[in-house]
Order: structure tokens, then sequence, then C-alpha cells
């Protein structure tokens, strides 16, 4: 009975984490897993295969690999000491961001040294199958970095993430089933 209590404390402490995160494809899930483990109504199985990425280690030792940002192909490396996804100005501008409408104002530590950035959204952040919208970013200014940094603010939204030998596996959640479709996300000011 205490390991049932303990479950569903962990289910209702891991719901209420995503809802205070506040994105709606992590809310969907959550919400679609309850369902399977509890019943509800009439629940059938949620998804087809999990999308999953994998990244050979290149010669220099680094994850590289090419993401599309908004629908443009730029390069990445796999940072997980970065909180956040970082753009270099050059690929900002190049995919269309208003980099000269940006306010950078955070302070941030790269391998270069000390710099300033900018906080924005990216609408759409594809690395292989994996696909996330609205992923918190930021943008440094012109010519600060030299490469794009794929950090935590996308690998916490995988369900795991990992090395294997000299490859990096990146494993998403299970897509929701056609009969449970995404209810879009609406702001409300």
């Amino acid at each position: 009975m205490s390991r049932i209590l303990l479950v569903l404390l962990l289910l209702m402490a891991t719901a209420c984490a995503v809802v205070a995160y506040g994105d709606p494809d992590q809310i969907a899930r959550a919400r679609e897993n309850f369902s399977q483990i509890f019943g509800g109504s009439n629940a059938s199985p949620v998804s087809g295969p999990a999308p999953a990425v994998q990244i050979a280690r290149s010669q220099g030792g680094e994850f590289a690999f090419r993401a599309k940002i908004n629908g443009v192909s730029a390069p990445m490396v796999i940072d997980t000491g970065a909180t956040s996804v970082v753009l270099t100005w050059e690929t900002a501008k190049a995919i269309g961001l208003p980099t000269e409408m940006l306010e950078y104002n955070v302070d941030l530590e790269t391998a270069g040294g000390h710099t300033k950035a900018a906080r924005l959204t990216l609408d759409r952040l594809a690395v292989g199958k994996l696909v996330e919208k609205s992923v918190p970013a930021l943008v440094v200014q012109r010519g600060q970095m030299k490469t794009n940094l794929l950090g935590m603010s996308f690998l916490d939204r995988l369900e795991s993430w990992g090395v294997r030998a000299d490859k990096l596996m990146l494993n998403g959640y299970p897509e929701l089933s056609a009969s449970h479709h995404r209810r879009p996300h609406t702001v409300v000011d």
C-alpha cells in the first residue's frame, strides 16, 4: 500500500512540475501517461515508436550535427554544461531572427570568456526526428562564439539521453496516436 501511495505522490509531483513548466506537449504526454496507468475514460494506447537520434563523436571529441531551427539548417554542438540553447549572432541573423531588436542583457560565461546574450524563444528546433516547439534560447552578440550550442533547454525535454561508446543517444517521448491529437497552446496575456 505504501508503494502505491509513493507512486501516486511521484506522479502528482511530476504532473505538477510539467504543468508549472507550461509546455503543452509535455502536459499532453503527462495526461496520456496518467490515463494509461490509472485507466480513465477507456484509455487506449497513446503512442507509436519513440523518436530517437544517434550522433557520432567527431574526431575533435564533440557531438556535432546539423539541426533545423525554425526550418533552417544550422550547425550545432551538444553542450550539457549550457543551461540553454545558445545561438551565434550570425546563425540568428541567417535564420531570420530580429537580431537588431534583441536586448543583450543576459550575462553569459562561455569557453571564450564573458559576454552578453539576448533571450528569445525558438518556434521550432529539430534534431533529426526529435522536434520541440517554443524552445527557450539565447543569442550572443556578434562575433562572440563560433558555434551554436544545444543545451539543456532542449535536452531536458527529452525522455532520456546518454553516451554509449562514441555515440550520443537522444530519445524522445513516444508520439501520441492519431486518436489523441494535441491541443494547440494558447497564451492569454
